[in-house]
């Protein structure tokens, strides 16, 4: 199904692009023509969510990184795979879970030295914002019991610019997302239990990052 209309690309809005009806096949194949703001310029391709649209939870984090944008698929790099293994330890099956990022184009920085990589930098809340209409179509069409919000970017983007990870982790909030009551589970990202100092904080908060699933699971029983 084609967009609505012709927008100008990087107007800072993906609301021309998203369809009106269809599923989550519609969805993905619009999506994948989004030039709502200028991160498309860079990315390899847009990485639009995955599972099905009777999954009783969705997990949201803040943006495709490295091999998501090279695979275009969610959650498929170190990130992912960790996160994949603290939702199989909380009681959580992760192939009943929708994933989607609320940025659906990798925003990196290129550091050329000692070799080229690309690396991971956070988007701004106006990228957020424009991005929000692929989001909120995912939820309209999934309609998860529960969402599981995976660190400060995705909250963000859901419940505003003064949401602090920090202050609501592991709790259940019920909040109204578009118009239809939602209940969250605010956690941190699967990559920040990658980036810890030394093994002992990779444990730490490997079991925070579980501990939060475990209220994300206890809610869905």
């Amino acid at each position: 199904m084609s967009p609505r209309t012709t927008a100008p690309e990087d107007a800072y809005t993906a609301e021309p692009f998203v369809p009106e009806h269809g599923g989550l096949a519609d969805l993905r194949r619009a999506a994948a023509g989004c030039r709502g703001c200028p991160l498309h310029r860079d990315a390899t391709q847009t990485v639009f969510g995955e599972g099905d649209t009777d999954a009783r939870v969705m997990l949201v984090g803040e943006q495709p990184g490295d091999q998501e944008d090279r695979q275009g698929r969610p959650f498929v790099g170190p990130a992912g795979k960790l996160l994949d293994r603290a939702l199989a330890d909380a009681g959580i099956d992760p192939s009943e879970a929708y994933v989607t990022n609320a940025v659906k184009h990798f925003k990196f920085l290129t550091q050329t030295e000692p070799r080229k990589r690309r690396i991971h930098k956070s988007p701004t809340l106006r990228e957020m914002t424009a991005c929000g209409p692929w989001l909120a179509a995912e939820l309209a069409l999934v309609e998860p019991e529960l969402i599981v919000v995976l660190g400060a970017s995705a909250g963000k983007a859901l419940l505003g610019s003064s949401f602090r990870v920090g202050e609501t982790r592991g709790t259940v909030l019920e909040r109204e997302l578009h118009g239809r009551p939602e209940r969250l589970v605010p956690t941190v990202h699967p990559s920040s239990v990658l980036r810890a100092r030394d093994d002992e904080d990779r444990r730490a908060a490997y079991a925070g990052l579980v501990a939060d699933l475990k209220v994300a699971a206890r809610a869905l029983s």
